[in-house]
């Protein structure tokens, strides 16, 4: 058994302004391994600690705990995927300056995934830099992650592209 790190966040069903009132039926379906953030409105997030043979099987059945617990609930993003400098350092626990040093020194560092003011890549892919040393189980549930934002992002383009054709 692997412990693996991960955040879920729900979009709440219908007009529910308080999500508190969910607390309660999470920790009984079985997210006494999570805690429970509601500071965006209409929005609950869960940072699980979840012991799993694999990242699949742990985010798989955070994601049912919540369902049976908030019924219409809409899984809305999974972390961690996109991270910065900082986030990749505080993983590593290393200075976020050594992490710029790589990125600035090595021409093989990953490519940002979104650049701007802030630059973000995902995470399984810095995994692959051989000069950090990313633990397994983050890059195994970073991978997870990514495919379910990459189909949760997919499914908003094909509902937003039907309603406007």
């Amino acid at each position: 058994m692997n412990e693996y790190e991960f955040t879920l966040t729900f979009d709440l069903p219908g007009d529910q302004e308080d999500p508190e009132q969910y607390v309660d039926a999470l920790f009984e379906a079985g997210c006494d391994d999570a805690v429970p953030g509601t500071g965006l409105p209409g929005t609950i997030a869960l940072e699980f600690v979840r012991e799993a043979e694999s990242a699949n099987e742990a985010i798989e059945s955070a994601i049912m705990n919540v369902l049976e617990a908030i019924p219409g609930a809409d899984l809305s993003e999974a972390k961690p995927d996109l991270v910065g400098l900082t986030d990749v350092a505080q993983i590593l626990a290393c200075s976020r300056q050594n992490i710029r040093k790589y990125m600035d020194t090595y021409h093989e560092f990953p490519r940002p995934a979104f650049t701007g003011k802030t630059l973000l890549w995902h995470l399984w892919e810095l995994a692959s830099f051989q000069k950090l040393s990313v633990p397994t189980t983050i890059v195994d549930i970073s991978k997870i992650t990514f495919k379910i934002n990459m189909s949760i992002q997919q499914h908003r383009f094909e509902s937003g592209f039907k309603d406007t054709a």
